[in-house]
């Protein structure tokens, strides 16, 4: 298989301070392989390495070792960099341009017509949420949601066969969130992979296929998500939820049921339980209180928990 992105190995050193040199490692020894049609969520606290990495990979800076290769090409290959597209963390654009004059010039640059050019203005600010008020005004009277718009508009503007957004979320309201989880979850469905650094977990949990996760450089998990989520002990726990009941009604007899937990929610009760044997004797209880089945499901670590526990010292 030929992977949309290949990291071997690859560390980055930074020199600090000014009489007394030091050597900060930012990246240590990190290796990756991202799918092709993948949405991949790339995860880690505050300093961890993933915007190093991004900037790496799009040649805004240099490694101190180690190689990566997108779509089966070395990243010093300019020519593969019309296949992509990258949209930063924090875009910054000439303040005295107009999105759709912006638009125009990326448009340039990739050589389409006038009208080409037109149309996919028109498109991608449209599909990121910009009203149509807003495309003729300067952008710096923009706010930093409204640049963050435009940023995954130019970013997409060639139609990437794999678009990197670091904190494609940042500054967006609800709204806007929910208006851009849509439109990376289109670029799925169109075969575009992307590659998605965030720290809003939740969008993660929404739109990831796979997920790495970085911990002072280096990396500390990666897989699946739902292999990732899946209770690290092996354990088969389930969690029951019924409505109808409430918590001391039943608590007395759910006690006797071997490893059984319980915990009150508003009109009923969640019980966890480390056997399905044990489902038929939950149900029985509840059902003599007059309690009713809402949900049976498998009890699972939130992406909160594996991100914590991962990303700490």
């Amino acid at each position: 298989m030929e992977y949309a992105v290949e990291i071997q190995n690859l560390t980055k050193d930074y020199e600090t301070g000014f009489l007394r040199k030091k050597r900060v490692r930012a990246l240590d020894d990190l290796s990756l392989n991202v799918e092709p049609g993948q949405i991949f969520g790339f995860l880690g606290g505050n300093g961890a390495g993933k915007t190093t990495t991004i900037k790496t990979l799009m040649r805004l800076q240099f490694p101190t070792s180690g190689t990566a290769r997108i779509l089966g090409r070395d990243i010093n290959d300019v020519q593969m960099h019309r296949r992509i597209g990258y949209c930063p963390e924090n875009p910054y654009f000439y303040d005295y341009l107009t999105a759709t004059e912006l638009m125009e010039y990326f448009g340039q640059l990739f050589g389409y017509d006038a009208a080409e050019r037109r149309r996919k203005c028109e498109d991608l600010l449209t599909a990121v949420g910009l009203q149509e008020k807003d495309w003729k005004r300067q952008l710096r009277k923009y706010s930093k949601g409204m640049l963050q718009r435009v940023g995954l508009a130019q970013s997409l503007i060639n139609e990437p066969e794999i678009v990197f957004m670091d904190e494609p979320m940042s500054g967006l309201d609800p709204v806007g969130r929910r208006e851009i989880r849509e439109l990376i979850a289109g670029l799925r469905e169109k075969g575009t992979t992307v590659f998605m650094s965030t720290h809003i977990l939740s969008d993660i949990e929404a739109l990831c296929d796979r997920v790495a996760i970085l911990r002072a450089g280096r990396l500390a998990a990666t897989g699946d998500l739902s292999e990732l989520l899946s209770n690290a002990d092996g354990s088969k726990a389930l969690e029951i939820s019924v409505q109808g009941v409430s918590a001391a009604a039943v608590r007395d007899e759910v006690e006797f049921i071997a490893g059984a937990t319980m915990s009150a929610k508003p009109n009923g009760v969640n019980i966890q339980i480390l056997d399905e044997n044990d489902i038929d004797a939950v149900l029985s209880i509840t059902r003599k209180h007059g309690g009713r089945l809402a949900s049976i499901n498998p009890v699972k670590q939130s992406l909160e928990e594996l991100f914590v526990k991962e990303s700490a010292d």
